[in-house]
């Protein structure tokens, strides 16, 4: 009875693992450095990422994005004192896009970032241009991500842009 549920077992993963690169549905993590705006105040860029996929044409895909995107605050010395802001975090809402070609790929993420940290502040426009490997059943990428968001601070408001330049993996389902 162990021999024939273990072999059953093994025949679903099988069946799941040989149609998974098929579902169009990715995974993924990243690493950024800070740019613009944000790096005056935040220290790295991290984030999950949930992405699903369509094909419209050949080499090319049209899907939406979601996930949790972090800016970690950095550590400030003022008049001896150590002091740490808040870390800035997101939740996207994005149109994907990824054109193919050979084993490379340029795709971009257009959309809107939820504010989801401390704090009273908005969220904002989001825009990722990335590029990198396409490989059947993994994608190595570089990015830029910039997210235009007005950032409130004691009595007034001012609109930042929190921009990062990193690499980033995605498993592909």
């Amino acid at each position: 009875m162990k021999k024939l549920l273990l072999s059953a077992a093994f025949a679903v993963c099988s069946v799941i693992a040989v149609n998974a690169q098929t579902t169009g549905f990715q995974a993924g993590a990243y690493v950024g450095i800070p740019v613009a705006d944000a790096s005056d105040y935040t220290s790295v860029n991290l984030g999950i990422n949930l992405t699903y996929h369509w094909d419209v044409a050949e080499n090319f895909k049209l899907g939406f994005r979601t996930g949790y995107d972090l800016f970690t605050a950095k550590e400030f010395e003022i008049l001896g004192m150590k002091i740490k802001g808040d870390d800035i975090g997101f939740i996207p809402v994005a149109a994907s896009g990824k054109y193919s070609f050979n084993q490379f790929f340029v795709g971009a993420d257009l959309g809107y970032a939820i504010y989801v940290g401390s704090g009273d502040s908005d969220g904002g426009f989001l825009y990722e241009p990335k590029f990198g490997y396409d490989a059947v059943s993994f994608d190595i990428y570089a990015f830029y991500k910039g997210i235009s968001s007005k950032q409130k601070y004691e009595g007034f408001s001012q609109t930042t842009t929190l921009g990062s330049v990193g690499v980033g993996f995605a498993y592909k389902f």
